[in-house]
């Protein structure tokens, strides 16, 4: 939850060909679970998926930053292609709601 306490994301990954054939379920679980709580975070939930991604986390990290440097790791190891959603609660997008700017749009 960006502007929070926590950074909460959906993280849709792809398994490499290889890798996919190689570890099993429970494997893969335990190597998201070391990377996240080393990094003071929890997984909420663990997916697989048919189609364009194979496995779904919802992951709650303390900041934003342990949830890019998760990315990061992962990424550079080679063995998943990811992406990040930050998630906000409802109460979030209520507070982003009541925040005014001053704004006009250029030409109008």
């Amino acid at each position: 939850m960006y502007g929070g306490p926590t950074c909460t994301s959906g993280t849709p990954a792809r398994c490499t060909r290889q890798r996919a054939r190689r570890v099993c379920a429970s494997g893969r679980r335990a190597a998201v679970d070391q990377v996240v709580t080393e990094l003071g975070g929890t997984v909420e939930a663990m997916y697989f998926a048919f189609g364009e991604d194979d496995i779904v986390l919802i992951l709650d990290f303390p900041d934003p930053a342990s949830m890019a440097a998760s990315s990061l790791i992962v990424k550079a190891s080679g063995a998943l292609r990811s992406r990040a959603t930050p998630l906000l609660t409802l109460d979030e997008i209520d507070e982003a709601a009541r925040r005014k700017v001053a704004f006009r749009a250029p030409g109008t």
